[in-house]
């Protein structure tokens, strides 16, 4: 797993990438103080899992941030991840099929390496729109 810390501030985890060929067994990827959430699952043929659902609760933050996430399907992903003063690029790592990305903080932009590329790309939500989740750069 690569994880991006910020170069102006140390201790702040920017980014992270998670390989398929790491996956070994149940392993949490993002912190759990990030809103976006992921863990890896290795799992054998016959595991189960005992039926439930999700509570609905009342939460409020005083701020939150849209954090994204890239799992590439087929084809290939350059990424390019900055700092926190948007404009220094910390790493430019290449994605394959089964690998993830996953941007808490920091400006990020992708280039499609292959055609026929297809990724499944997550957001924390709710969405209210372009002008309220984005600048760019």
């Amino acid at each position: 797993m690569l994880k991006i810390y910020s170069k102006i501030k140390p201790d702040l985890l920017l980014h992270v990438v998670n390989r398929l060929d790491e996956i070994t067994s149940r392993t949490d990827i993002i912190p759990e103080d990030n809103f976006i959430q992921c863990a890896t699952l290795r799992m054998q043929e016959g595991k189960t899992f005992i039926p439930h659902y999700h509570i609905k609760k009342e939460r409020s933050y005083k701020e939150q941030i849209a954090q994204e996430s890239w799992i590439v399907v087929r084809g290939k992903v350059k990424c390019y991840f900055y700092d926190i003063d948007n404009e220094t690029i910390l790493n430019t790592p290449i994605l394959n099929p089964g690998d993830a990305s996953f941007t808490l903080e920091g400006a990020h932009t992708y280039e499609i390496l292959e055609d026929d590329t297809i990724v499944y790309e997550y957001k924390t939500g709710p969405y209210e729109g372009q002008e309220s989740d984005k600048k760019f750069i």
